[in-house]
């Protein structure tokens, strides 16, 4: 199964090695040395190339130059995304410009809701493009993250209007979301990563059996909140495209606890839009971790 254990990969000294540059040379000199550094990952990331590999060769159907060629610029891209996370955040978001399609279905969501979402592009970008949705964010993340490089980021963090849901083992996170929903707060969470021993449910992806978490669909279910499927996707070294599609309540009727079958309608209409996204944004899955069933680890 899964081997991810909730951790984020990544030295703290890394990042402030790329936060300095950034500062003090600008955003072309951090790609440049970024060269280096997804080289270094093509070579000597084994496990994880194994699992890119998968997707572009077994999913998308590349030949192997074409595959090997991708998995590289997969992790240049990725690299980007995460130098770019770091700028916004420290400030700098003034260097990138952005295209919303759709930000009008979350100005709508008055009552609050579920923003799913998914490793593809940037969701802590849209995060910061999001300015005029006059909401209060709770992002929904496993707490196993490596904490001095949290801290570090919260340090640089320009707005800080945002508030963290860990996840954890006592279920406290199921209540903490409820408050949140209660108070029409919009809810942020990833579903298509799980941890070993989790509930997770299967469903065709991309052509092939798929493993996803169970609890993101479940908690639409089971507290009938308005969901939209969010993704901010890379289309040049300064610009992103937004896109979050009009919110449904998925509504499993009252009286009765959530089955398996209650969840199916949320993660069809899930997998459509990622599987549209990936369409045309192929380089930006960064998911480096077993997902389809066939996948070995």
């Amino acid at each position: 199964m899964s081997s991810w254990d909730g951790k984020t990969r990544g030295g703290l000294t890394g990042y402030r090695i790329f936060v300095f540059i950034l500062k003090t040379f600008g955003l072309k000199p951090a790609y440049f040395l970024l060269k280096f550094v997804s080289f270094h990952f093509f070579l000597f990331s084994h496990k994880t190339n194994r699992h890119v590999r998968y997707y572009f060769r077994q999913i998308l159907g590349y030949g192997k130059l074409k595959a090997n060629i991708s998995i590289y610029r997969n992790y240049y891209k990725l690299g980007q995304v995460l130098i770019d996370k770091v700028a916004v955040m420290a400030g700098l978001g003034k260097r990138y410009s952005y295209h919303m399609d759709g930000e009008e279905h979350l100005i709508d969501m008055q009552d609050g809701g579920l923003l799913i979402s998914a490793h593809i592009g940037s969701w802590e970008i849209a995060g910061n493009f999001l300015f005029r949705v006059k909401k209060r964010f709770n992002i929904v993340m496993l707490d196993e993250e490596h904490q001095k490089i949290k801290n570090y980021l919260d340090d640089m963090l320009v707005e800080k209007d945002l508030h963290v849901i860990p996840i954890k083992d006592d279920l406290s996170h199921i209540l903490a979301i409820k408050k949140a929903l209660d108070n029409k707060e919009l809810i942020a969470i990833h579903a298509d990563r799980y941890i070993e021993g989790s509930k997770t449910i299967k469903h065709k992806f991309l052509g092939k059996d798929a493993i996803f978490p169970e609890g993101p669909f479940y908690l639409a279910a089971r507290f009938k909140a308005p969901v939209s499927f969010v993704f901010a996707v890379k289309e040049s070294s300064s610009h992103y495209h937004f896109f979050a599609t009009p919110a449904k309540v998925y509504n499993i009727g009252a009286g009765r606890s959530v089955k398996e079958e209650d969840l199916l309608p949320v993660i069809k209409d899930y997998i459509c839009e990622m599987e549209r996204i990936l369409g045309k944004y192929p380089l930006q899955w960064f998911n480096y971790h077993k997902f389809w069933e066939k996948d070995t680890d």
